[in-house]
């Protein structure tokens, strides 16, 4: 039943990787493929070696997603 429920559903993917993440990425997409979940953006990915920015990006991807779904978009 929660499949049906969660139907269409949208979702932004943030990765953090110490090189590539491409892995990640398609795994991700292709769970969310078969749930049926809408990817709203491009994935984030986070590559090399940590970064402050890193919590800045989420931050951002978060917040665009929060407002997406406040107003309405998503």
């Amino acid at each position: 039943p929660c499949l049906e429920r969660t139907e269409g559903l949208p979702y932004a993917l943030y990765i953090r990787a110490g090189r590539d993440g491409t892995g990640t990425r398609r795994a991700v997409e292709s769970i969310a493929t078969g749930l049926r979940w809408r990817q709203v953006q491009e994935p984030l990915i986070c590559r090399g070696d940590w970064s402050e920015d890193f919590l800045d990006a989420g931050r951002e991807l978060g917040a665009a997603m929060a407002a997406g779904l406040e107003a309405g978009i998503f």
